[in-house]
């Protein structure tokens, strides 16, 4: 794009000089929006060095781990590991942004709405400036590896391949997770199809089951011929293609290696073409959810209006609002309706495949699948633990998502135990369904009918002792969120402050929970009986607590929490 730049004395005369956008000048200003964010805020800052530093650790372990084939079993499974393991990268990039760490929108594309930039200059320079985070540095530095692999086992042609090839594939990783969190986000934005994205996740939440199931019946038969039939399949995909072309050159199959670009630039195509139409709505902001539907007249009056059904029974006082107001933003808002989804799927997902996933799984020609008997009371409590730590550590930044909103709140000097009491009401309304859910489900699956209670249980005093520890959480250590419509976006250097506190809350919830755990190996057969009764008043009294003693910190952090969790400009 060309822009004139006119003399300061007559606006209708422009001179020679043109400026023309280009994606270096999105590099620039996201630099100059991240250097911004840092003036002042040293928790920022040390919070992105750590980052650096566990991006470094983990891109040099990945390193040497790509590079080990060409240097130690010469080459036999490197053909493998570039395929499996590249393709489990290009995986992460589209699947954990969607599930935990979000995605880096220091550049808002609603910033540029009102520009006249063309979409195509507008996709290649976000593109760029995508690509100016620790994570792509550290997956870039770990791939590299396969560099190392394909010069050790073909030479300088291969190495030079390969280095075209990790390139594509980190521009086929960056292209996927855009497109797929823009996507998910439009989706989201609109009512009509807020349920798509559940499905969705659980599509592909249930596809990674039987590849685990394969996998570790793979491993048990010690049959590495049957991977490498897999890992040459996944290598004809764009999962795989990119990390694979040049072991083909050093393999002798120079002809793989030019169609192996291609397809992995093809996806690379598709992927910005399909975040570029997703893009024009994320700017937009809004999503069609098509004619309104007329209303038919609620009794009670206005304020009545106000109050969802499932908030019906609350008393039309200072608590019973807040507790409204919050039961419908967890429904309506897409970041948190984001955050449901992901307990959803997880929380489904992971204790099936933690009973289900050991080592007693035998595969034959004759015995199919079968079950293994190691399913116990024990190894059903930690897995339900990790689900509930799992659903009370979606508050940990719960005033992060009002943003300046939080604002009404304070004028209104709302008292800190109802504020965060009706905070957790709210939430638990859509959580313990959920959980109950997730308890039937899952023992069902098992063959074990009769622990439902110890499952329910479990999943309320871990779900207690989690909300207790989280509204600390929220309140000492909150962040600010950008002000976008993708509800997976995040400020520079939030990832790594998300992980952070995920990891902390999780770790003190899990303290909170252990004489759950440790009763269910004592009691035997009786915790069968008594885990839902004593589970239930446990997570009760829990949470109480915790919605007591951080209270009185609310009060006293109102207007720090306010400054904390508004969006910087």
């Amino acid at each position: 794009m060309a822009v004139a730049v006119t003399h300061p004395t007559s606006p209708t005369s422009p001179t020679t000089a043109v400026r023309r956008v280009s994606a270096r000048h999105f590099v620039r200003l996201k630099l100059r929006v991240m250097g911004n964010n840092f003036r002042g805020q040293g928790w920022r800052v040390g919070l992105f060095v750590a980052g650096v530093l566990a991006g470094l650790w983990l891109g040099g372990t990945g390193f040497f781990l790509f590079a080990a084939p060409g240097l130690a079993d010469g080459g036999r499974y490197a053909l493998m590991v570039a395929s499996l393991g590249g393709g489990l990268a290009v995986l992460g990039w589209l699947l954990l942004p969607l599930v935990f760490f979000g995605v880096d929108e220091t550049l808002d594309p609603a910033r540029f709405a009102l520009l006249p930039l063309p979409r195509r200059t507008l996709v290649t320079g976000l593109f760029a400036a995508a690509f100016v985070n620790v994570p792509t540095l550290a997956v870039l530095l770990a791939l590299s590896g396969l560099v190392v692999t394909a010069g050790a086992l073909g030479g300088w042609s291969a190495a030079a391949v390969m280095s075209v090839g990790v390139v594509a594939g980190l521009l086929l990783c960056v292209a996927g997770a855009r497109a797929v969190t823009s996507a998910f986000a439009t989706a989201l934005r609109s009512r009509r199809v807020r349920d798509l994205a559940a499905v969705l996740l659980a599509v592909l939440a249930a596809l990674l089951g039987p590849l685990q199931l394969a996998g570790v019946a793979a491993l048990g038969d010690a049959d590495w011929d049957r991977l490498d039939g897999v890992a040459e399949v996944i290598g004809w995909t764009p999962f795989g293609a990119p990390w694979t072309a040049g072991i083909d050159v050093a393999e002798g199959r120079a002809w793989a290696a030019p169609v192996k670009l291609l397809i992995t630039a093809a996806a690379i195509v598709a992927l910005l073409a399909w975040w570029s139409r997703s893009l024009e709505s994320a700017m937009v902001g809004a999503a069609s959810a098509g004619p309104a539907r007329a209303r038919r007249g609620v009794a009670g009056g206005a304020v009545a209006q106000l109050f969802p059904r499932a908030v019906g029974w609350a008393r039309r006082d200072r608590f019973g609002a807040l507790v409204a107001r919050e039961a419908r933003y967890w429904w309506r808002d897409a970041r948190r309706r984001a955050n449901l989804i992901t307990v959803a799927v997880v929380g489904l997902f992971v204790p099936v495949m933690v009973n289900l996933g050991g080592s007693g799984f035998s595969v034959g020609a004759e015995q199919g699948f079968s079950v293994p008997d190691t399913a116990s009371p024990v190894l059903v409590s930690l897995s339900m633990l990790f689900v509930g730590l799992l659903a009370a550590v979606t508050l940990a930044n719960q005033f992060g998502f009002d943003g300046s909103a939080y604002a009404a709140n304070v004028v209104a000097g709302v008292p800190g135990q109802v504020e965060l009491r009706a905070r957790m009401v709210a939430f638990s309304i859509y959580l313990l369904p959920m959980l109950a859910v997730i308890s039937v489900v899952v023992a069902v699956v098992l063959g074990e009918p009769g622990w439902i209670g110890l499952m329910a249980g479990t999943l309320i005093a871990t779900y207690g002792a989690g909300l207790a520890v989280n509204t600390f959480v929220s309140v000492l250590g909150a962040y600010s969120l950008p002000e976008t419509s993708n509800p997976f976006a995040l400020n520079s250097g939030a990832g790594v402050a998300k992980s952070f506190l995920t990891l902390l809350s999780m770790l003190a919830s899990a303290v909170a929970a252990v004489p759950m755990v440790v009763a269910a190996g004592l009691l035997g057969d009786v915790w069968l009986w008594l885990a839902l009764p004593l589970g239930a008043a446990y997570g009760l009294g829990a949470a109480l607590l915790g919605a007591y003693l951080a209270g009185d910190v609310l009060d006293r952090r109102m207007p720090e929490l306010l400054a904390t969790v508004t969006p910087r400009r």
